[in-house]
């Protein structure tokens, strides 16, 4: 393996598997081929053994000397010469052998003087052809010289068919084996089937489809779901003891800044305008944070969601109050269903910031629409007022930037969206509208 490679279970699991089963099957074929040699081995001699003790029974003395059979008939393969079967007679210096052996003779092995039945002893053929033998050294009456029956058959015979059954055993083994890597396979990959499940799951929570890893999982992954869901709450507790710090802080600097404020205003043009300002900078950067917290939620788990047409409503419902004076035309078009995931509190905040940005830069007229675009719900708010080029555009992105000073405001609106809509893996766009003027592109996860 490659240092640094990303190991992989299922490949392990398959590679271990295959070679466990190779293993097996490799074993199984050598047992096969020990069984089959002595069963073959064992079929051999006992058809040699029946040779020689028929041989036994009926071999006699020739009246003219030297050995005969009383029924001297050769049966196949016998009678073939250099056929490797043969058997041969020896008493003494007579000596009677099969036609097969035509004038050769088999050396008689070394062996014991007295055996109590045929005994193996394999060797070379007359024609250097391997031969199985089987020999009987039967004792002569006292006087008499021992009688050596030999019978023998070619080791084709016995390797001949072990080799035959073998191929077509192996061939069995082969398809056996082929089946059993494809059931590894297929096993490998339903039994990590509830790890890809689990990875499906921890992405809902990721994604904030929901708070928690479901607990229904196989026995063998609960303890891992179970840590799992207990780093989501350890975090999420954590995550909420922060913002809930960083909250208080920040609401118990506002009523302080909140009083100087008030007590600057109320001294009219004798006012410290220099103190009145850093006042007033306070008071942005505690909003500014206060906000960052709240948005702070969604590197957290369990992000909530929210139906876009209510905050949609909500919002257009505020500023036509705000802007009824105006004559200002809200136009919406949100289709019932469309859900974003984040909070309510900053869905409310994001699209308050644009719509009251296009209601006090429209001429009348101001839309807000939205749809679905693959994994994002897209949202465009829209004005007919002058709009902006693309340089002005990049400028009011930048926080405490405003193009015009006249207009009420600290500028920290559209760099806010911008900063809380990216915290929730969104984006947000400046273009120019079909109304004629500003197009806000708000793109938030669904």
């Amino acid at each position: 393996m490659v240092i640094g490679e990303p190991s992989s279970l299922q490949r392990r699991l398959i590679v271990g598997a295959a070679v466990g089963s190779m293993l097996a099957l490799a074993g199984a074929s050598m047992a096969i081929g020990v069984v089959l040699h002595w069963f073959v081995r064992g079929q051999l001699d006992g058809r040699l053994d029946d040779r020689i003790m028929a041989l036994v029974s009926e071999v006699h003395e020739a009246p003219g000397g030297g050995l005969a059979l009383r029924h001297d008939r050769e049966v196949p393969p016998l009678d073939r010469l250099g056929s490797g079967w043969y058997w041969q007679v020896r008493r003494g210096g007579a000596v009677l052998r099969s036609a097969s052996l035509g004038d050769a003779r088999l050396a008689i092995p070394a062996g014991p003087a007295e055996a109590e039945g045929p005994a193996p002893a394999d060797g070379i053929g007359p024609h250097g052809d391997g031969l199985i033998l089987r020999v009987l050294r039967a004792p002569g009456r006292p006087g008499e010289p021992e009688t050596v029956v030999i019978a023998s058959a070619p080791k084709t015979a016995l390797y001949g068919p072990i080799f035959e059954v073998l191929c077509h055993v192996g061939l069995a083994i082969a398809l056996i084996g082929l089946g059993l890597v494809g059931g590894v396979l297929v096993q490998v990959r339903v039994g990590l089937r509830p790890l890809r499940r689990l990875l499906e799951q921890l992405g809902d929570v990721r994604a904030g489809v929901c708070e928690r890893v479901p607990a229904e999982q196989p026995l063998e992954v609960r303890p891992l779901v179970g840590e799992i869901n207990a780093l989501l709450e350890q975090n999420a507790a954590n995550l909420a003891h922060a913002r809930g710090h960083v909250a208080n802080l920040a609401h118990g600097l506002k009523t302080p800044l909140a009083t100087l404020a008030l007590a600057f205003d109320e001294r009219g043009e004798s006012r410290d305008a220099r103190l009145a300002g850093l006042v007033e900078g306070m008071d942005r950067r505690v909003r500014h944070h206060l906000r960052r917290a709240r948005a702070a939620a969604v590197s957290g788990p369990g992000r909530d969601r929210v139906e876009l047409a209510g905050v949609v409503d909500d919002v257009v419902m505020v500023l036509r109050r705000l802007s009824a004076d105006k004559g200002i035309s809200l136009i919406t078009d949100v289709p019932a269903g469309l859900s974003v995931a984040c909070e309510r509190q900053d869905a409310e905040e994001m699209l308050g910031n644009l719509v009251e940005n296009a209601c006090r830069w429209c001429a009348g007229r101001v839309r807000v629409s939205a749809r679905r675009e693959d994994s994002s719900i897209v949202v465009r708010v829209e004005d007919d007022g002058a709009g902006l080029t693309r340089e002005e555009a990049a400028a009011v992105l930048q926080r405490g930037r405003r193009l015009d000073e006249s207009q009420p405001g600290h500028g920290f609106g559209l760099p806010i969206t911008l900063e809380v809509a990216e915290l929730y893996g969104g984006s947000l766009d400046l273009d120019r509208s079909s109304l004629g003027g500003l197009s806000v592109r708000l793109a938030l996860p669904s």
